[in-house]
């Protein structure tokens, strides 16, 4: 092999390639970067953490605004069923995947909702001031010119503000549609002279209304509503009837402190099934909690001790106009417990096999007072609240629509 050979077969396998030439001049202490490439990464950033702020202010506008409207819900009778209904799926998602985060269905569509309810309410707050500014007028002067004027005011505002809330609505229903009605008709011509409007615009209010699932969440609240009584009506009858045979009463409460454990988790089986009959399945209840013992104990535990503060508010009665106030405390109370029994329930599906026995036992021992004490409170509160005996059939714990019916 001659010279020229050797440096050939020498200097080949360490030739960097011709990528490898581009590469290394950016390791060149004189190479510098384009500006523009600095200048688009700085409000890349600021916008991320613009949107992660905007992303939590949703959510906890939206969480506040599915409160409320579930309180509003809970105080309107029938319609309380979707409230119910809405609850037993929150804790039911949390009992299917496992995470608390889960239960939180539809905040984004709530927070649509609560922003469309708040602009409406500023758009009405002028045609109040004008509708009393022409009753004073025609109260004054019937007939007069005066009167007239702020009437045909009024009616002209009126067709105005109806059309300014309904163009703002089909943009998306932002605030600043209805702060700054300015651009409004401009977007309307824009969309008319595209062709498609009122298509486009029904379609987009069916899907929504569509996407809220109102008649599942009502069959599933009554659904709930039936299974829950079932279960309940016996031993609440016979507490009530202890108030004159005491025997009953008895019977009654032993019975109550038997099926309320079980109840609470028949529902998220039922839930979880999408099956009726997991409502009436108490044998396999007790094979969950026997994989999940102290969990099952201890969100019992919450269930009972958060409806207590509910049957306070039954002391005294509560005007209709304020009923969706106690609803709201209602919702507070028992919202994170029924998420908590949802999570309890998800544990015990993780696991194939029952518990050590000493964790069976000590659940079980832990199980009687938390049920006994919740008897004792449910049997004094018809002497305490305002619907006397009446009151024993309003289990908080269980929400079941009736706590707020008659008022």
């Amino acid at each position: 092999m001659n010279e020229s050979m050797q440096d050939h077969v020498l200097l080949v396998p360490f030739a960097p390639p011709p990528e490898t030439w581009e590469a290394d001049t950016s390791d060149d202490p004189f190479f510098e970067l384009d500006e523009p490439v600095i200048l688009e990464a700085r409000p890349g950033f600021l916008r991320r953490i613009a949107r992660g702020i905007g992303s939590v202010c949703e959510w906890l506008f939206g969480a506040f605004a599915l409160v409320l409207g579930l309180a509003i819900l809970s105080a309107i009778p029938v319609l309380q069923l979707l409230g119910f209904g809405y609850l037993l799926e929150a804790g039911g998602r949390v009992a299917r995947s496992g995470r608390l985060r889960d239960g939180f269905i539809g905040y984004r569509k709530a927070a649509k909702v609560g922003r469309i309810v708040i602009g409406c309410g500023l758009m009405i707050l002028p045609l109040q001031l004008i509708s009393s500014l022409a009753t004073d007028a025609a109260i004054i002067n019937p007939g007069g010119r005066v009167a007239s004027g702020w009437r045909t005011a009024l009616i002209v505002i009126t067709v105005l503000a109806f059309l300014h809330i309904s163009i703002a609505c089909a943009r998306g229903g932002r605030l600043r549609y209805f702060l700054w009605p300015f651009t409004n008709p401009f977007w309307l011509v824009r969309q008319l002279r595209a062709g498609g409007f009122y298509r486009s615009a029904r379609d987009g209010v069916w899907d929504f209304v569509a996407a809220l699932r109102l008649p599942y969440y009502f069959r599933l609240g009554l659904l709930g509503y039936v299974g829950t009584l079932a279960w309940l009506v016996v031993p609440v009858t016979l507490l009530a009837a202890g108030r004159r045979v005491a025997i009953l009463g008895f019977l009654g409460a032993l019975l109550l402190a038997i099926v309320s454990p079980a109840l609470l988790f028949l529902q998220m089986r039922f839930v979880v099934q999408n099956r009726f009959g997991a409502m009436f399945e108490f044998r396999e209840v007790r094979r969950d909690f026997q994989r999940a013992p102290w969990a099952f104990a201890f969100a019992f535990f919450i269930t009972a001790l958060f409806a207590v503060p509910l049957y306070l508010l039954k002391i005294e009665m509560i005007p209709r106009e304020t009923a969706w106030l106690p609803a709201l405390v209602f919702l507070a109370f028992i919202f994170p417990a029924r998420l908590l029994a949802g999570w309890s329930f998800s544990r015990s599906q993780r696991h194939e096999q029952p518990r050590h026995w000493f964790f069976r036992w000590t659940g079980r021992l832990a199980l009687v007072p938390f049920a006994m004490a919740y008897v004792l409170i449910v049997f004094i509160t018809q002497f305490t609240a305002w619907h006397g005996f009446w009151s024993l059939y309003e289990q908080h714990a269980f929400m079941l629509p009736v706590p707020f019916v008659s008022m």
